[in-house]
């Protein structure tokens, strides 16, 4: 059992190919926000109370309707089931297991349909993207629901995919076909390969049927092309018209978008800035919390991803007013480090870091760190 999210990452980094490792380990630009989205947490510090009695909180809530044994979400994760064979099968399984849900990735290598075959289908979530092509946009969330998700979360901050320098350096989105040099990194990693022959899924399925390509690379390059990056409002609007079930939106950062989102009468808004992978130099979604916090007030759910490794980090956004926390990298990591079971100790992790964190702060349960908002936490400035 691994027993930190470092631990995972090193195991990742030593397990598969270097561009698929720096896929999912690298950001955008200088990554500067990749670092800024940990560094923000670190600089909350706590504020205990003692003789509180709190031996035992009580970590159960509910996210998007959907009944969770502690506040976390398994976040979208694109072409996870790269890193193991069945990977999305697997994570959504952990996360099942572990009494969590899972937000199922537009560009998984199983489709939605067969991720909601393994599980109970009313855990899970379906992230979206809006492509130019809307028949295809269309088609897609009619699958979603017919798989019988209920939670939509449509993710609205990548019009553009901008460069990722370690991407760019390994070749990977920007070529059709497998080349020499990816290639080569993948004949290093000999377990890894033996299992990637073993994959059932060698394409995104989801994508499968809209003509976007006919191997994983050819679709991870056709996918930057068929977003659009013309998205407004009036799309959310539509689809909040039409989608029956939980609508939330994911990637709003400002306090005037939130409270905008809560006008147009959807569910939920995950605060993120796509963990650093997207606009290089924003803030991170903790920093900006407690002000989206107020502008909605509790008319409707907050969640917020960027920068989790900890137990502990979950505590500090519930402090300061979120709902819950999305995870992405961390369980990737578990599952590159060791499938079904690597994704489990992640989860166990962030659940035992959660109790201890509560028992030592005397919050007996998720709704009393809520009402305590900030008196538990107080800023760090660097000196």
């Amino acid at each position: 059992m691994v027993i930190s999210v470092e631990d995972a990452r090193l195991a990742a980094r030593r397990g598969v190919p270097r561009w698929l490792f720096d896929y999912v380990d690298g950001g955008s630009g200088a990554e500067a926000t990749l670092r800024r989205n940990i560094a923000a947490l670190a600089r909350l510090g706590f504020l205990p109370s003692v003789l509180r009695g709190a031996a035992s909180p009580d970590t159960g809530t509910t996210l998007f309707g959907i009944p969770h044994r502690f506040p976390v979400i398994l976040a979208p994760v694109g072409m996870a089931g790269m890193l193991s064979p069945g990977g999305e099968i697997s994570a959504a399984i952990a996360a099942t297991r572990a009494g969590l849900s899972m937000c199922v990735s537009h560009f998984a290598l199983a489709s939605i349909e067969d991720v909601a075959a393994a599980v109970d289908p009313a855990r899970l979530m379906f992230q979206l993207y809006l492509f130019r092509d809307r028949a295809v946009t269309r088609d897609m969330v009619v699958r979603a629901w017919a798989a019988g998700v209920r939670t939509l979360v449509v993710t609205v901050d990548t019009p553009v995919t901008p460069l990722r320098p370690r991407d760019a350096r390994n070749g990977f989105r920007g070529s059709t076909h497998l080349s020499g040099r990816l290639a080569t990194q993948c004949l290093l990693r000999p377990r890894w390969l033996y299992g990637a022959l073993r994959r059932p899924n060698r394409i995104i399925r989801n994508l499968a049927p809209y003509g976007m390509g006919d191997t994983l690379f050819a679709q991870a390059a056709a996918i930057g092309r068929a977003i659009n990056p013309a998205i407004g409002w009036d799309d959310i609007a539509a689809l909040r018209e039409s989608w029956k079930g939980r609508l939330v939106v994911k990637g709003l950062l400002r306090p005037d978008d939130t409270e905008r989102a809560a006008a147009a009468g959807l569910d939920g808004v995950i605060l993120s800035n796509h963990g650093g992978r997207q606009l290089d130099g924003a803030v991170s979604s903790i920093e900006t919390l407690a002000a989206c916090r107020a502008a909605v007030g509790g008319r409707i759910e907050l969640c917020v991803d960027g920068g989790f490794r900890h137990g502990a980090d979950v505590v500090k956004a519930l402090a300061l007013g979120a709902h819950g926390v999305l995870i992405g990298r961390p369980w990737a990591y578990g599952l590159a480090a060791g499938g079904i079971e690597g994704v489990t100790d992640i989860l166990t992790l962030f659940h035992d870091g959660i109790r201890s964190s509560m028992t030592l702060l005397g919050a007996p349960d998720i709704a009393d760190l809520r009402e305590a908002r900030c008196d538990r936490l107080a800023s760090i400035t660097d000196k």
